[in-house]
């Protein structure tokens, strides 16, 4: 992460998942970092996507070790409560679709509320988001995955609006949506098989992609390449 000054520090949430996962090692491995934290449902204290008071239990917990200069969301899931994405209309269900906004879109929204006043102030920092291209609007053109569609563009909304707000008092922040590919994982399996990019590859390149992305103003929707996906 050369963008970033010497000794910067970050912080993952989602580590637990593979790609997440693969982002914290690499953030580890980059002798330029001073340090990563990391914050999981698993871990202690545990970060609950469902539950904004253990969100905030977590950000008072590392307050002190800031500010930090990157933050890394890879949290949200494909695959809630066993069930998979909807191919029809037929299909919704409404405690489903609310549980996809629950884990895609209002969880992330309250780890932003909690956590981007951890952001350092008056230097270049980052806040990074793994969202899907399914989540465009405009890029809509097969239809199905209604509630995954539906949170992605929520959580997009979440970010755009965040970042216009964030720009105020730090005009040097960036916030990204990113698109990672198709990546080797628990997530992707059942719909690709063990098709795609290993985690730790995909990891080298959606920083290599924030660490290139400037400061605008707005949020930056872009994929594991760089190049800009219509919101």
């Amino acid at each position: 992460m050369n963008s970033l000054p010497d000794g910067y520090h970050a912080l993952v949430f989602g580590d637990t998942g593979a790609l997440g996962q693969a982002l914290f090692d690499a953030l580890r491995s980059d002798l330029r970092c001073a340090s990563v934290k990391t914050f999981s449902r698993s871990g202690m204290p545990s970060l609950v996507l469902e539950d904004a008071q253990s969100l905030q239990l977590c950000a008072q917990s590392i307050a002190d070790d800031g500010p930090f200069h990157l933050i890394i969301d890879a949290t949200g899931a494909l695959i809630i409560d066993n069930t998979g994405p909807e191919k029809r209309l037929d299909d919704l269900d409404a405690q489903q679709l609310q549980r996809a906004m629950q884990v895609n879109a209002i969880g992330p929204a309250m780890l932003l509320k909690y956590f981007s006043p951890l952001l350092v102030t008056g230097e270049r920092a980052i806040w990074a988001k793994l969202s899907a291209r399914v989540g465009s609007i405009e890029d809509n053109r097969k239809g199905g995955w209604y509630g995954y569609r539906a949170s992605k563009a929520a959580l997009n909304m979440f970010l755009q609006t965040t970042a216009i707000e964030i720009a105020r008092r730090r005009p040097q922040a960036v916030i990204a949506a990113l698109q990672p590919g198709t990546v080797r994982s628990r997530l992707s399996r059942p719909f690709v098989g063990e098709e795609g990019v290993d985690p730790e590859i995909a990891a080298r390149k959606l920083l290599k992609v924030i660490d290139e992305l400037k400061p605008t103003g707005r949020a930056h929707f872009v994929d594991h390449e760089g190049q800009g996906i219509p919101w």
